[in-house]
């Protein structure tokens, strides 16, 4: 679990004065989830972020990790237990593809028989062929990279996972294998993932919780997709979150567009039966109407 107690973060700008990234915030992240932090750019997501493995330390307030305080552990090791996925991939461009994937490995001492059988399995999770482990990250597609990077992520099993915008650099329809990929991954191991995206439906593709942040990591609303998207708390979030559908959907009993893995997508007012086409605004729902299940 991973706890924020009024945490603010200040940096200091070139003749402008002190500007608070982070106010005030005061949020728990519940274990073996996936929690999305979504938002513009420039709300103080990224720093969140950042401060738990301690790449960035707060001006004020707490940040505990199962009831201990980050600031009372050493950085080095912190980083090395909690795993870390970016928007880049982050890899070292000298060092082939299974060296990437067992760098932390091998930072904590494994051998390295240990650390290349790991390597290969984390590999084969994240569907990449054996004869990618001797490439270099030069020869790697943007897709292919980014699953490397996951697999480097999770190779030392760890509790928590960070992720920075890690699919924002791919086509969508890589976009949407490594959602899934990381989806799938998240529940067969069981981690804590916290989730940065300014995507509105990747949040609500991947969480089991949205916080939904304006400037200064100030909190409009968090819940579930399906509490977001039914029960807005404000004028904001209706039109930060708008109407999402599906070509892969169906309806239940609230008009809540879900995807087949039962993951909300987004909402449709009025008759469901009329929307495809018409009634919603900028998309049509292929599906509703035809065949669709209720």
């Amino acid at each position: 679990m991973i706890e924020f107690r009024d945490v603010t973060k200040r940096f200091q700008r070139a003749k402008k004065g002190s500007l608070a990234a982070v106010d005030q915030f005061t949020h728990t992240i519940d274990s073996r989830t996936i929690h999305v932090l979504l938002g513009s750019s420039g709300c103080g997501k990224t720093t969140l972020l950042r401060m738990v493995n301690r790449m960035e330390s707060p001006t004020s307030g707490q940040i505990l990790i199962d009831g201990e305080d980050v600031a009372e552990t050493d950085p080095v090791q912190l980083r090395r237990s909690i795993g870390y996925v970016m928007q880049a991939s982050g890899l070292l461009p000298h060092r082939t593809v299974l060296d990437n994937v067992t760098t932390v490995l091998r930072l904590q001492g494994k051998s390295k028989k240990e650390s290349h059988a790991r390597g290969m399995e984390m590999l084969e999770l994240v569907g990449l062929s054996p004869e990618m482990a001797n490439r270099y990250p030069g020869q790697l597609s943007g897709g292919q990279a980014q699953r490397v990077g996951v697999a480097r992520a999770l190779a030392p099993n760890p509790n928590i996972v960070l992720m920075d915008e890690p699919f924002a650099a791919v086509d969508p329809v890589v976009r949407r294998q490594l959602q899934e990929l990381v989806l799938d991954l998240q529940e067969e191991l069981e981690t804590t993932i916290l989730f940065v995206t300014h995507d509105v439906d990747e949040a609500l593709r991947m969480s089991d919780e949205v916080v939904l942040l304006t400037q200064g990591a100030q909190i409009q609303q968090h819940g579930t997709p399906s509490d977001l998207l039914v029960k807005p708390a404000n004028e904001f979030v209706e039109q930060f979150l708008g109407v999402r559908a599906s070509r892969d959907l169906y309806l239940d009993d609230q008009n809540i567009v879900i995807d087949s893995s039962g993951r909300p997508l987004g909402s449709l007012s009025g008759n469901p039966a009329n929307a495809a086409g018409a009634g919603v605004p900028g998309v049509g729902v292929p599906g509703v109407g035809e065949g669709a299940n209720k």
